[in-house]
């Protein structure tokens, strides 16, 4: 178990980073983007305590890291790499690592690059709040979804880790999120800066830093558009008060507190109960909706609903004590 203070540079064990630092991968089609980095060691599920079992279904591990692939010196032909420029994506390929950066393509500004420069997509017909993607078949052959392997790296740049998740798709393949969207590469981009899914269909737009349409006015879309509450009432959907939070179907838990952008952090995803791969280590909390937090395996112990990100869980009396998560 890391301690407190450890902050490995790259492990960031669970899909923490599933909502952490992603360098977008060409979103897929592309051959050998399994491959690891060299001279890496692999993320695995550390032993769980009090004899609970590791992960369930939805956990996962991933390594986190602040900065781009190159920063951190990852294997070329690996990753958002091993789709090179001038060929297109065509299908979506889990990755070993991604990268999310905020830069600029065509005329957009801000907007999110992956680890080669490609624009990266989402969908009005996904929701943010639960993070689900609407996008599967001939659809994902069009609009590769962003994946990442369990155990694999994301890398962020320019992008806060708290705004970056990891959802579980249909097909079991885990789907990086930025401010609770789904993200996806087109099919039609075949060089860096291309943006020929902008505004395909009315509904296809390149994603900013934080989850918004890129090009767009701020808060130009509707309430069920932008994930947002079509209440009228003010507040957090905490209780005592305010719109009801829609439920989470991920969350990234970090070690520490404050979602530090480069340390150890797990995720889990999915429907129901899910164990954490590494129990009672967690001090914050980054997820898109409502869950409960659960002190023992199995949904079971002592309890905490909580409504969107928790900064420090310490000031929910929940500090170093989450071991399961129930969604839904």
């Amino acid at each position: 178990m890391f301690s407190k203070n450890t902050r490995p540079a790259m492990l960031l064990t669970s899909f923490a980073a599933a909502g952490v630092l992603l360098l977008t991968a060409c979103g897929g089609g592309d051959d050998g983007g399994d491959s690891k980095a060299a001279g890496e060691a692999p993320a695995s599920n550390a032993p769980a305590a009090d004899g609970q079992s590791g992960g369930g279904d939805g956990a996962m591990d991933l390594s986190l890291r602040s900065g781009t692939a190159e920063q951190n010196n990852a294997q070329r032909r690996t990753g958002d790499w091993a789709n090179p420029p001038g060929k297109p994506a065509t299908k979506p390929v889990q990755r070993k690592w991604v990268q999310l950066s905020a830069g600029r393509a065509g005329d957009l500004n801000p907007v999110v690059v992956n680890g080669s420069g490609f624009t990266l997509y989402r969908f009005d017909k996904d929701t943010a709040q639960p993070s689900k993607s609407n996008c599967a078949g001939a659809c994902a052959t069009t609009w590769p979804p962003v994946l990442v392997d369990p155990g694999g790296k994301i890398f962020v740049d320019g992008v806060k880790p708290s705004a970056v998740g990891v959802i579980k798709r249909d097909d079991g393949t885990r789907q990086v999120t930025i401010g609770g969207w789904p993200v996806y590469r087109f099919s039609k981009d075949t060089k860096p800066g291309d943006t020929n899914g902008q505004g395909v269909g009315g509904t296809w737009f390149g994603v900013t830093p934080e989850g918004q349409k890129s090009g767009q006015p701020a808060g130009g879309g509707t309430g069920a558009e932008e994930g947002g509450d079509t209440g009228t009432g003010e507040g957090n959907g905490q209780a005592g008060g305010g719109p009801a939070v829609a439920p989470a179907t991920s969350a990234i838990l970090f070690d520490d507190a404050n979602f530090p952008g480069d340390g150890v952090a797990q995720g889990v995803a999915g429907e129901g109960c899910q164990n954490v791969a590494r129990p009672k280590v967690a001090s914050s909390i980054s997820a898109s909706g409502s869950l409960k937090l659960w002190s023992k395996a199995n949904c079971k112990g002592e309890s905490k609903v909580i409504n969107g990100d928790v900064a420090d869980l310490a000031t929910i009396g929940f500090d170093n004590k989450a071991s399961s998560v129930a969604f839904g």
